[in-house]
């Protein structure tokens, strides 16, 4: 089976291929904005590219099944706009050219719910009502990809978590400050400096790490997980739901993943979160709570979480921060503090 995954550099990208290379009787072919040096690789631009373009790069490649990963969760909303919007948009106008009959998972967010009702899990049917320009831009995409016509299916996903988290997320974003800290609480000791605010890992009971407002509930899933759902679903046969939510089908409190994590990294300090206007973020503040309804995902691809959060916070922090490769960083990623606003 010839599977073409877009994006693959990215966050999400690494895990979906990574999973695909331990299956029998796979083919990869490999494609990116940009040559990769391990082959001549199949250029591919979706947010410039011309669906023609596309198409004709499609045909060469082949494929029995797209798994689309590239996305961006940051900058302006001209830039979200033409990767996650007109993206898609793009890609299925020239798979329905090139390869119709190829099966389409396309990686959407729940971001694209909006709001959630705190104690309610939200389910496939649920409206849509995103906040910002990632989130509306993710729904365009999803829109595009449910109005093509083609065998495809969406999958909206919560907080990816786990091994390479990038910074531009929440708890790749702690833990990167929880090296430093690390790193500035040895160099301290070794040069007979005092320690400043924010080390502490395994520092004195006195170091601060300070944060925003962690308030918000978040639906954490390990991006493992993400892949192994990707796969699946590019491999199930017959047809699947238009859209399908991938999460760990509960609410985590943010605040006790960061202490989850901090615990993890033996930070011996305080935590300290800035709850006024200039310390959280504005989408934090909105979207207080979001949880997933996953039963559709267990029915369709016989799909649930298998990592719990603490083992992937113990893969996070033993793996450490990976940088964002081409493709964009992890969909679907945060919005609570440090995030950049799905």
């Amino acid at each position: 089976m010839r599977i073409l995954v877009l994006g693959r550099t990215g966050y999400l990208g690494r895990h979906v291929v990574a999973h695909l290379r331990g299956l029998p009787d796979t083919h990869l072919p490999e494609a990116g904005r940009s040559s990769t040096g391990a082959g001549p690789g199949l250029r591919i631009d979706l947010a410039a590219d011309s669906p023609d373009r596309l198409a004709k790069t499609l045909a060469e490649a082949a494929p029995d099944a797209v798994i689309n990963c590239a996305g961006a969760t940051g900058g302006d909303a001209v830039t979200l706009a033409e990767v996650n919007a007109r993206g898609p948009a793009a890609l299925c106008a020239a798979l329905r050219q090139a390869a119709p009959r190829a099966r389409l998972v396309h990686l959407g967010s729940a971001a694209e719910y909006g709001p959630g009702e705190p104690g309610a899990k939200v389910t496939e049917t649920a409206a849509t009502r995103p906040l910002g320009p990632y989130g509306a831009t993710k729904l365009a995409g999803t829109a595009a990809v449910a109005a093509s016509g083609l065998d495809a299916v969406v999958l909206r996903v919560g907080n990816p978590v786990g091994p390479g988290a990038p910074p531009t997320g929440l708890p790749g974003r702690v833990a990167a400050l929880l090296r430093e800290a690390g790193t500035a609480t040895r160099t301290g000791t070794e040069t007979g400096a005092e320690t400043g605010a924010g080390a502490g890992v395994g520092a004195e009971a006195g170091a601060v790490l300070r944060l925003g407002d962690l308030s918000a509930y978040r639906d954490f899933v390990d991006v493992r997980d993400v892949a192994r759902a990707a796969v699946l679903a590019a491999t199930a046969a017959g047809p699947l739901p238009p859209v399908l939510n991938i999460g760990g089908g509960e609410a985590v409190r943010v605040r006790d993943l960061v202490h989850l994590l901090a615990r993890r990294a033996g930070f011996g300090g305080r935590i300290e979160e800035d709850t006024g206007p200039a310390g959280g973020s504005a989408r934090s503040a909105a979207v207080s709570w979001q949880c997933s309804d996953i039963t559709a995902a267990g029915e369709a691809l016989g799909w649930r979480p298998s990592y719990t959060l603490e083992e992937s916070l113990a893969a996070l922090w033993t793996d450490g921060a990976a940088p964002t490769g081409e493709g964009g960083t992890a969909e679907g990623a945060g919005g609570t503090e440090g995030d950049r606003s799905p």
